[in-house]
């Protein structure tokens, strides 16, 4: 017969998708910066320029990184986003200078261009990764009550004596 006053187990059965992510911070990150710069050579490479491609890959990086990360790097990709997507758009400025605004435009206005062009995948890419950390913070601490609601229902220690 089971101890009642066992902590539960939970196995890779019994998590649940928001309990999932193990990956350290850092890791993501390099995740998250290599599958962008993916999308963009994609779509440079099919498109000749940013489109719709870039964007739907952004988005679904976004909820990738928020569903991949430990909880204890949340503020890691919290923050990731919208440094990812300036970051990618400053490098393709360097890199490519057309791509993102007009020939005779300035390096910072081509990457406010970019900006402007891309803020709903931005926008929609950020509100679903903090949407997903926070569910996900949500059942991380829901789970620490839980185990700790366990070890309080554990009866009190005794000493006991052989002999």
């Amino acid at each position: 017969m089971p101890d009642s006053h066992a902590p539960a187990r939970t196995g890779p059965a019994g998590r649940t998708l928001w309990e999932e992510g193990h990956e350290p911070g850092r890791q993501v990150v390099a995740l998250g910066a290599a599958v962008a710069l993916t999308g963009v050579a994609l779509d440079l490479a099919l498109g000749g320029d940013l489109g719709w491609l870039f964007d739907i890959a952004f988005v679904g990086l976004c909820l990738a990184v928020a569903l991949l990360v430990r909880p204890r790097d949340f503020f890691t990709v919290g923050v990731l986003p919208p440094l990812l997507m300036l970051g990618v758009l400053v490098l393709i400025e360097v890199t490519r200078p057309a791509v993102l605004g007009e020939p005779q435009d300035g390096a910072v206005q081509s990457v406010v261009t970019g900006l402007a062009h891309h803020a709903g995948a931005l926008v929609v890419g950020y509100l679903l990764c903090l949407a997903v950390l926070a569910v996900r913070h949500r059942f991380v601490t829901r789970g620490r009550e839980r185990q700790a609601a366990n070890l309080s229902g554990s009866p009190a220690p005794t000493r006991t004596t052989s002999g």
